[in-house]
């Protein structure tokens, strides 16, 4: 008794110290939500490393496990409910009994939660912002719909499509990494992968409460062939980034003198904004001069493929870029700082230019704006080692 009688009375005082909180609890959760996210992308190192790989699964088989033990327990309360005609049961909405009521729901959330911010984490870094935003969009509101739509975890279909979501974005990143190889056949096997794995997910499902699977069937299906048909639709436009390749470092230059294992460039200083990526860096070129694009693009161990540099310039006439030059060349992974390579463009024309850097699938790596002045002799240039 006298026990019971302590723990109320620190129950009591945890409540009274919490209570001046309880006003900011949003603005807590979205700042613990940034500061996690600042966590994982400091902490995720390398995608060819086996570290997120392994956290990524646990975290994929944590929120498989509490969807699929809400299930059977619900089902269980229903074929209970079902001999008991006098108690009222709502067989998507009522979670299950006991404590597992809160807890499995929030481990679901735990789950997701962790993947979403990884993930956004690896996309983030591989994604060129002019092509690939809708998808970080998507992201960034799973990442803050987890905590914002918490109940809804405790409802089958609504948690069991967020795990296939995140199964197929896991799939098409994880297994060009495996096989050290990108394009069309890669996408399309990563597709096959989850959706193979979500098969047995709802088999497991069906298995355990078959007839409250069979009230969500329809919509799991449904829901899940909208989910096939957006991510196919995200690669074939170009918005799906092309992880697991990631552009390291990029930059135009006058001149690129490469020695060995090192890169000396030759390039004009540039103001904050154009560095920081906020404003057009302006390159003055004299005549015969030519302009050096650099990029260092970061691949897996052991993996071989094609970047290509395609050179525009606007024409202001026709108000649309036109293709100046293209420049191929193979890349091969596993550089820290990226594998590094440079294409050239001579005499370029005045005007506003930019170089897609895109993957052997046609998807941008990443893409460099700058305008050219021409200037009757070169302009003043500083030295660069490039990593």
């Amino acid at each position: 008794m006298g026990r019971t009688l302590v723990t109320q009375q620190l129950e009591n005082r945890a409540r009274a110290w919490a209570a001046p909180f309880r006003r900011y609890e949003r603005h807590i959760a979205a700042a613990a939500m940034v500061l996690g996210f600042a966590v994982d992308n400091y902490s995720f190192g390398r995608v060819d490393h086996p570290g997120p790989h392994i956290v990524f699964l646990a975290y994929l088989l944590i929120a498989a496990a509490s969807i699929a033990i809400a299930h059977a327990l619900q089902a269980r309360a229903d074929r209970a409910a079902a001999k008991a005609p006098d108690t009222e049961t709502f067989p998507e909405a009522a979670p299950a009994p006991g404590r597992l009521r809160v807890w499995l729901p929030a481990a679901t959330q735990f789950a997701l939660g962790g993947l979403w911010s990884g993930f956004l984490v690896f996309y983030w870094r591989s994604a060129a912002l002019a092509a690939s935003w809708p998808f970080l969009l998507l992201l960034v509101a799973f990442l803050v719909g987890n905590e914002v739509f918490r109940r809804y975890h405790a409802r089958l279909v609504f948690a069991s499509l967020l795990l296939f979501f995140a199964l197929y974005s896991y799939a098409v990143f994880v297994v060009p990494v495996f096989t050290r190889t990108l394009g069309l056949g890669m996408f399309l096997g990563s597709g096959a992968l989850a959706i193979g794995a979500f098969l047995l997910f709802l088999r497991l499902l069906s298995g355990l409460g078959r007839a409250r699977y069979r009230q969500s069937r329809l919509k799991l299906i449904g829901g899940a062939l909208l989910i096939t048909a957006a991510m196919n639709a995200f690669y074939f436009t170009g918005v799906l980034p092309p992880l697991p390749l990631a552009l390291a470092d990029v930059g135009i230059y006058q001149t690129i003198r490469h020695t060995g294992a090192v890169y000396e460039a030759q390039g004009e200083g540039q103001p904050l904004a154009a560095r920081l990526g906020l404003a057009r860096a302006v390159v003055h070129v004299a005549p015969a001069q030519k302009l050096v694009l650099y990029s260092a693009v970061f691949a897996p161990i052991k993996m071989t493929t094609r970047i290509t540099d395609r050179w525009q310039w606007w024409d202001g006439r026709a108000k649309s870029w036109r293709t100046q030059s293209v420049v191929s060349f193979a890349i091969s992974g596993g550089r820290e700082h990226g594998y590094r390579g440079y294409s050239v463009k001579s005499n370029p024309r005045a005007g506003d230019w930019r170089v897609d850097i895109d993957a052997e699938d046609g998807r941008l790596i990443g893409r460099l704006a700058f305008t050219v002045a021409t200037v009757p002799r070169p302009a003043e240039t500083t030295t660069r080692i490039l990593r």
